[in-house]
């Protein structure tokens, strides 16, 4: 390897295929608390609600315990960017929460994060959750059609700052990874563009791509429980993310049951199964 650069682990097909068993306990476990993120509900019950499909699957949460971290979810609310510990919080009418989490399957990781608005949304928190959303997507269509790591980051900075109406901030001290036998690994994956174009786009890249849009300043701070990240001007923070494969046949997003098509097909990307 290059001096200073980390080693990118290319997975084979096989070892794909289980990323995305591990990607479906994932999505399910996310569909059940995103459902369940009601008002009066706490982001602890949540957790509880992750946590336990996770168990009756089989798989391990790859959040539990990771650098001492206490659950198995991240849930994220409001001025809440990432990191956000679940607890004791009630969740209100109108609030915005994002829910991070992942799973390992024989070794194996998958990691994804959606964001749900609670009960009644203010229509500017909505527009926040659909733009971070819809700039996961490009950024994922890009990794079908580009050459390099940074398109992706490029291609979600392009769409954000294309959208009509008051602009949008892209974290940038928070970005995606690759992922693979680990949770977090090589190469980092920037959500905006910049004239590093990254390492090339090969088969058996896998990466987690999870766009961080605020409503206000990108300037941000760490809580006392040296986890919780917050806006400094306590606006508003939307998350989403998904873990896709690259493979000698196309792309498949590894925590989508449908593989992304749904949302990748409009785009003009259609993904193709892991061999």
């Amino acid at each position: 390897m290059a001096f200073g650069q980390p080693r990118i682990e290319f997975k084979n097909n096989a070892q794909m295929r289980t990323m995305h068993e591990a990607g479906l306990v994932l999505s399910r476990a996310l569909d059940a608390a995103a459902a369940a993120a009601v008002p009066g509900v706490t982001t602890k019950h949540l957790d509880e609600i992750f946590a336990a499909i996770l168990n009756d699957a089989g798989a391990k949460s790859n959040f539990l315990g990771y650098h001492g971290f206490p659950a198995t979810i991240c849930t994220s609310v409001n001025e809440e960017v990432v990191h956000g510990i679940p607890g004791s919080r009630v969740l209100q009418d109108g609030d915005i929460i994002s829910i991070d989490g992942g799973a390992i399957v024989n070794g194996w990781h998958s990691d994804s994060a959606r964001t749900v608005i609670v009960g009644n949304a203010d229509p500017e928190d909505q527009r926040l959750s659909d733009v971070t959303q819809a700039a996961m997507w490009r950024g994922i269509a890009a990794l079908a059609s580009g050459t390099h790591v940074g398109d992706v980051g490029a291609a979600i900075d392009d769409y954000v700052s294309s959208v009509p109406g008051k602009p949008l901030g892209i974290l940038e001290d928070y970005v995606g990874h690759g992922i693979g036998s680990e949770m977090h690994m090589a190469p980092d994956v920037l959500n905006y563009r910049t004239n590093h174009r990254g390492p090339k786009i090969k088969p058996g890249l896998c990466l987690a791509i999870e766009p961080m849009l605020v409503r206000g300043s990108i300037d941000t701070a760490v809580l006392a429980d040296d986890w919780t990240v917050v806006t400094t001007d306590g606006k508003r923070s939307c998350q989403w993310e998904h873990s896709v494969a690259v493979h000698e046949k196309g792309i498949w997003v590894l925590s989508a049951p449908d593989g992304g098509a749904e949302h990748l097909v409009p785009l003009g990307v259609t993904p193709v199964p892991i061999p």
